[in-house]
């Protein structure tokens, strides 16, 4: 199937949320950009979806966790999906375990009247709820007990990023269905590539759509009876590749789960509609570094391409500026001089112009992005001296992401 045609790109004129002038990040000596006003963000009650998105290891899930902890201790009452395997999300929130059921975190302070749920993607339970909600129990049985299914649901390459878009959607449904909810909060999966949270529904159904699984499903009556010769060829050819054995799961699983190919794809286009519409707001989430800023530029600009809201970016693990005095060249030459006559000084002074030398790198990377993209408002998170790991530690990354 041919992808969809995309608009050109609009990221000059893309809309943010909550942004006015300030002086940039880290020193105040980059150009003035925008800045990101969380508490504007998530005080906005037509906001009910925040997705957190960008790559692996510049903290998507602790900017999640701190996002829903404030916004329920701001009063609204929220959910935060997350689908980070290495569950940090409930040790920091006080939680023994996340799974697939939202559970109620303790010790949020209840005075404005707002409340915090979390949990944690269980990919195959998903896959698992959406057959048995679609299909005839026979069909779930016959499903279930398919090997193709138990490797497509548990391992296929992007079958996690579709089952977070189809827990979305299912959250979001229960939540205009109840009122349980009125902000979701999505940490995105940790991909190779944060674009894989966008491009992945779309490969999944266009394969469950595709082709050859058509091919696979057609019986030979009518027209078809003539493609026999030629199916036979290509199953001959197809079996030589991948077995006999494999090719009758896959064919078994898609005569069993053709019901279910039209729901699939239809779902996904709704819940893509869910994420271009002005309820939901993107932060990308970004370190100070080279991969991390590159990457978040391309979600950006994809963003603008797809016209989807983009409510601005956290930059965490910033490092704060040191004293200002002596240049890191005069502190290294300082250090060099004193040698081992004053070890605690000559210390001191180098590690005064390795933080130097950081926030200098740092800046240059974050002044190349804000050149690239001014209209993206930003939110600095300084470097913690350790881990974030209980709910207060979360207090202080969410106050300094709001200052």
């Amino acid at each position: 199937m041919a992808p969809k045609a995309r608009p050109a790109p609009r990221r000059k004129t893309q809309p943010t949320r909550g942004g006015h002038p300030r002086v940039g990040p880290l020193t105040g000596r980059l150009a003035d950009v925008p800045a990101l006003d969380i508490d504007a963000l998530i005080g906005d009650r037509g906001v009910r979806i925040i997705v957190c998105c960008g790559s692996g290891g510049v903290g998507k899930t602790t900017t999640s966790a701190a996002l829903g902890l404030r916004a329920a201790e701001q009063g609204r009452r929220v959910v935060v999906l997350t689908i980070d395997p290495a569950r940090r999300l409930a040790q920091s929130m006080g939680l023994t375990e996340l799974d697939n059921t939202p559970r109620p975190v303790p010790e949020v302070d209840p005075a404005a009247g707002g409340s915090l749920d979390a949990m944690m993607l269980d990919m195959k339970r998903t896959f698992d709820d959406v057959v048995e909600a679609h299909a005839t129990p026979e069909k779930a049985r016959q499903i279930f007990a398919n090997p193709f299914y138990q490797a497509l649901s548990s391992s296929f390459a992007g079958t996690q990023e579709y089952m977070a878009m189809e827990k979305l959607g299912q959250l979001h449904a229960e939540a205009l269905g109840t009122g349980r909810w009125d902000l979701i909060v999505v940490d995105t999966p940790p991909s190779r590539s944060a674009l894989d949270f966008l491009d992945a529904p779309e490969r999944l159904s266009s394969f469950l759509d595709g082709r050859l699984i058509r091919i696979l499903l057609a019986p030979a009556k009518g027209p078809a009876r003539f493609l026999s010769a030629s199916m036979a060829a290509v199953t001959n050819a197809v079996t030589k590749v991948v077995g006999g054995q494999v090719l009758r799961d896959v064919q078994t699983f898609v005569a069993a789960f053709d019901t279910l190919f039209g729901g699939f794809r239809a779902r996904a286009e709704e819940t893509y509609r869910i994420l271009k519409d002005n309820q939901t707001a993107f932060v990308v989430v970004a370190s100070p570094e080279a991969d991390a800023l590159r990457e978040a530029a391309f979600f950006v600009e994809r963003l603008g391409e797809e016209g989807m809201p983009l409510a601005g970016l956290v930059l965490n693990r910033v490092t704060t500026s040191a004293a200002p005095g002596i240049s890191a060249r005069a502190a290294l030459a300082a250090a060099e001089r004193l040698g081992d006559t004053e070890p605690v000084t000559a210390g001191l002074l180098r590690l005064h112009a390795d933080r130097l030398s950081r926030t200098s790198r740092e800046q240059t990377l974050c002044r190349r992005f804000a050149t690239a993209h001014p209209e993206v408002p930003t939110a600095t998170v300084p470097a913690l001296a350790s881990d974030v790991h209980d709910l207060e530690s979360l207090r202080r990354v969410s106050a300094a992401m709001a200052a």
